[in-house]
């Protein structure tokens, strides 16, 4: 199976350093440390790519990461600091547009052009910034939070509490009946567009546990044998996606009311036709998830085998 989408960033976190006010504070002050800006869902990157291909654009902090409360991402591989920084997308569209710096891209077209390594400090990005606009205020008294750890977590300085990142374990799983696998369109795509299934994990419940739950509860097909594949954090905005193998082991396809549209058995040259010949919205073929997703990856890695599990 091919790398994933997401993942790979070489960034040291520096963890040891966190905690230490004058190791941060020799940290703002490197004329070497930039800042990196995500919005929601936009990642800024270099607006040319002469210069060895799309990356996130680096820039001096220049007073655009809080001294105070900076979010420090941790080190790259030459020791330089790195930050984040929140922009919001018309002040910063503006400004890039004026300037000629960079350009804001969402961050799913940015995972298809960034290197490995990129990607995955993008998601990373995004997703720790996600965080902290979501949990400004403490879910104990109510009061604001402070940054706390140079971004890892925050603190309420009235209750004392600290609040870490969330991250959602979600299973997402290929279920295969021979050289078919089921692929299902959730309500309000449109015709055409289908994916595997995939569900979030249960309290008290293992990924593996969840796989056969979900794959029941939202196709009506009994499954077994679910064989762990890979992971993807996904920044959509806090999930980690658990890729998975399952055999079908009985049941006809029935969508789940309220939340599927359709649920089906695709053969191997159907899903092969798709991948060679994306359709397009409204022409009623199939078309699969987009290259970006761990979704595409197990269905790709299938498909290589010729229908064959693992």
């Amino acid at each position: 199976m091919t790398e994933v989408r997401f993942t790979g960033a070489t960034l040291d976190r520096a963890a040891e350093l966190r905690n230490d006010r004058l190791a941060m504070d020799r940290l703002l002050a490197d004329p070497r440390a930039r800042f990196v800006g995500a919005s929601a869902g936009h990642v800024v990157v270099s607006s040319h790519e002469a210069d060895g291909g799309v990356h996130l654009l680096r820039r001096p902090l220049d007073g655009q990461v809080n001294p105070y409360q900076p979010i420090l991402l941790g080190l790259e591989q030459d020791g330089r600091p790195l930050f984040a920084a929140d922009v919001s997308e018309p002040e910063a569209g503006a400004l890039l547009e004026a300037t000629g710096a960079g350009r804001l891209l969402s961050l799913r077209d940015a995972g298809l052009l960034l290197s490995q390594a990129e990607g995955g400090l993008a998601a990373y990005l995004v997703a720790l910034l996600n965080w902290h606009r979501t949990h400004m205020f403490c879910s104990t008294c109510g009061s604001g939070t402070k940054v706390a750890e140079a971004g890892l977590s925050r603190r309420c300085p009235r209750c004392k509490a600290s609040h870490f990142p969330r991250t959602d374990p979600v299973v997402i799983m290929l279920v295969a009946d021979g050289e078919r696998a089921l692929l299902g369109r959730r309500i309000g795509w449109e015709p055409g567009r289908f994916s595997i299934l995939a569900g979030f994990v249960s309290s008290g419940e293992t990924p593996e546990e969840a796989v056969i739950r979900e794959v029941l509860e939202e196709s009506g097909i009994e499954s077994r044998s679910p064989r762990y594949i890979a992971s993807q954090p996904w920044p959509f905005p806090s999930s980690l996606m658990l890729g998975f193998e399952a055999s079908a082991d009985g049941g006809e396809p029935v969508p789940q009311a309220g939340e599927m549209a359709e649920v089906r058995w695709f053969t191997l040259e159907q899903i092969t036709a798709a991948q060679q010949s994306p359709g397009q919205p409204g022409d009623g073929s199939l078309r699969l998830p987009g290259e970006v997703s761990i979704a595409r990856s197990l269905i790709d890695a299938w498909v290589a085998r010729g229908g064959r599990r693992l």
